[in-house]
C-alpha cells in the first residue's frame, strides 16, 4: 500500500486556517500525486506570507551556489533563501508569521544540509514564539543507524548536533531529536505518515522518486551518497557532472585495472562493481576523460560507507603520489564529511577498517538508545 506522506493529509490540517504561514519548502515538496505543496496550500485556502528556501534553491537550480532572496514568479510571495548571505534566519524574518510549516525531502544522511535548515528554523522559531508544523515523510534508506557521530570539534554545516551518518529518522522524528537533545523549546507538531515503517526503503514506499538535489537523480545514487560524500574531500572525482553521480568514481590518472584487483580482494556481499570511464560535464575534471569505478547496490541492507572507504584506502595504497585532501577543500574538509580524524587515521594505515567499524558499531548503539523515545513509526 502507498504511503501517505503527511502533505498528503492536507485535508485534515485546520490548524492552518486563516494562520499566516511561512513555509519552509523547495522543489522537492510535492505530494505523493506530484502536486506541488504551494498549490496545494493555496487551493485549501491557506495563508503563505512567504517561502524558506535551503540549499539548491527554491527550483533545485544551484548546485553548491548561494542563493539569493526573490518573488515566487507563479505566486508573486517572497522567498527567502537560507543558503545566501546567511543559513540562519533571524526574528525578524518570521515577523508577521503566526507559524512555520517544514515540508522537505531529505536523504537520510548527516552532511545533507537540509536537516540544518530545520534545526536553525526550530532554533529561531524559539526566540519568536512561532510553533513549526512538519510534514512528515520517509526516510529514503529507512531506520538503520550507520557510522560515526560527529564530532563537535569539527561540527559546520555538512555535519553537526552529534549525528551518525545515517541517522535513521525522518524529518519529524529528527525535528524531536533536536528539540529533546538540545532543549529547543519551541511548539512542534508533526503530522505523520500513513502505511509507513522505519524497516522501509524508499522503492517499498510506492512513491515516486523525489529528486532531492541535482546530484542525487535516483536512489542508487542516494545509496552511495552514504560513503560517497567522503570523496568530496579529494581530487578524485565523485561522478558529479556525469551520468551517474556518487555511483562512479575516478580521475584521468587512476588506474582502472589495479583498483579492481584491490577491491576484488575484500568483496562486500551488497555491491557489484566494473571498470568505468567518464566525463565529467561539470565539477572536478570537467571535460576530461576520467578512468574509474562504477557501483551497483544490490540488496536492500546496502551500506555503502564500508565499501567506500575500502576502495579510498585502495586509491592511496596505488596513487599516494596523485590523490590530493587539499586541492578541492581545505583540510579539515575530510574530518567534518567523515565526523572526526578516525577515517584519516585508517586511509594512511594507522588503524584497520574492521576496527574502525567496530568503533563506529558502539556509537551506533549508542545513538539507537537515545532515539528509542523519539521513533513515532
Amino acid at each position: 500500500m502507498k504511503v501517505k506522506m503527511g502533505i498528503d493529509r492536507v485535508s485534515e490540517m485546520d490548524i492552518l486556517d486563516g494562520k499566516p504561514i511561512g513555509l519552509i519548502t523547495n522543489y522537492s515538496g510535492v505530494n505523493s500525486n506530484l502536486e506541488e505543496n504551494i498549490a496545494v496550500f493555496l487551493k485549501k485556502g491557506f495563508l503563505i506570507k512567504k517561502i524558506f528556501s535551503p540549499e539548491h534553491g527554491i527550483y533545485g537550480a544551484a548546485d553548491g551556489q548561494a542563493v539569493g532572496d526573490s518573488i515566487h514568479p507563479e505566486y508573486a510571495i517572497p522567498v527567502k533563501s537560507l543558503y545566501g548571505k546567511k543559513k540562519r534566519p533571524d526574528i525578524e524574518d518570521f515577523k508577521g508569521l503566526d507559524l512555520l510549516v517544514y515540508d522537505i525531502q531529505d536523504v537520510g544522511l548527516r552532511y545533507y544540509t537540509f536537516i540544518y535548515t530545520l534545526v536553525y528554523c526550530m532554533e529561531t522559531a524559539e526566540k519568536a514564539g512561532i510553533p513549526i508544523i512538519i510534514l512528515d515523510r520517509p526516510n529514503p534508506l529507512g531506520g538503520k543507524v550507520k557510522g560515526s557521530r560527529m564530532n563537535e570539534k569539527y561540527a559546520s554545516f555538512v555535519g553537526d548536533y552529534k549525528l551518525p551518518i545515517r541517522y535513521g529518522l525522518t524529518p519529524g522524528e529528527l525535528a524531536l531529536y533536536f528539540k529533546k537533545e538540545y532543549n529547543i523549546n519551541c511548539e512542534i507538531k508533526i503530522i505523520k505518515m500513513e502505511n509507513y515503517d522505519k524497516d522501509m526503503v524508499f522503492p517499498e514506499t510506492g512513491l515516486f522518486w523525489n529528486v532531492p538535489s541535482p546530484a542525487i537523480p535516483d536512489y542508487a545514487s542516494n545509496v552511495c551518497y552514504s560513503g560517497g560524500c567522503f570523496v568530496e574531500a579529494t581530487n578524485l572525482s565523485e561522478g558529479r557532472g556525469s551520468p551517474k553521480p556518487f555511483q562512479m568514481y575516478g580521475a584521468p590518472w587512476l588506474d582502472m585495472a589495479r583498483m579492481v584487483k584491490w577491491l576484488d580482494e575484500r568483496p562486500f556481499k551488497d555491491f557489484v562493481f566494473r571498470k568505468r570511464a567518464f566525463v565529467p560535464f561539470s565539477s572536478k575534471h570537467k571535460d576530461q576523460i576520467c578512468f574509474g569505478i562504477e557501483f551497483f547496490p544490490i540488496s536492500k541492507d546496502a551500506d555503502f560507507i564500508p565499501q567506500m572507504l575500502y576502495f579510498l584506502r585502495g586509491v592511496m595504497e596505488i596513487h599516494s603520489d596523485k590523490l590530493d585532501f587539499n586541492s578541492y577543500a581545505d583540510v579539515s574538509r575530510l574530518e567534518s564529511l567523515t565526523g572526526d580524524d578516525r577515517v584519516r587515521s585508517y586511509l594512511t594505515g594507522k588503524i584497520e577498517l574492521d576496527v574502525l567499524l567496530d568503533q563506529w558499531e558502539k556509537e551506533e548503539r549508542e545513538f539507537e538508545a537515545i532515539i528509542k523515545e523519539i521513533r513515532l513509526y
